[in-house]
């Protein structure tokens, strides 16, 4: 039993199985598998050469990038880009939708004018700042990606 185990698990196979199972699926594209021609130095000694395992016989995975793989990252980079900005336009209809707020706060009660004013300042800074932000992450995402 000792024997059969270490038979199978012999270095060569740990390794490569490892690296065959370690490798992402949806990152890699397949190659034909390679020949081995460096395997036996001497014709000699074929005979004493030992069998390749089940494992070479998988063809083998390697990274690729090519040039549709990176036009689809640039559209997607355009895609969030666009996106984030959108976010600005929601700040700007934030804004208006405080100070309409703070018109028609002040028609029904003026004698709170200035705790509406202070109110309407403050979610004029909340809503300019969420405009910001989504300004500054479309800028990340084109120039920092």
């Amino acid at each position: 039993m000792y024997a059969c185990a270490k038979f199978v698990s012999t270095p060569f196979l740990v390794r490569s199985t490892s690296q065959l199972l370690s490798r992402s699926l949806s990152a890699v594209v397949l190659k034909p598998p390679e020949t081995l021609t460096d395997e036996v130095p001497y014709k000699s000694l074929s005979s004493l050469a030992a069998p390749r395992p089940l494992t070479s016989r998988i063809p083998s995975r390697s990274f690729q990038t090519s040039a549709i793989s990176r036009d689809i990252d640039t559209a997607a980079k355009f895609i969030g880009a666009g996106a984030a900005t959108v976010g600005v336009a929601g700040s700007g209809a934030g804004i208006g939708t405080v100070f309409g707020s703070l018109i028609i706060g002040y028609a029904r009660n003026p004698s709170l004018k200035q705790q509406l004013f202070s109110y309407a300042i403050l979610g004029f800074a909340l809503s300019e700042a969420m405009g910001l932000f989504c300004l500054m992450v479309a800028f990340l995402i084109l120039f920092a990606m």
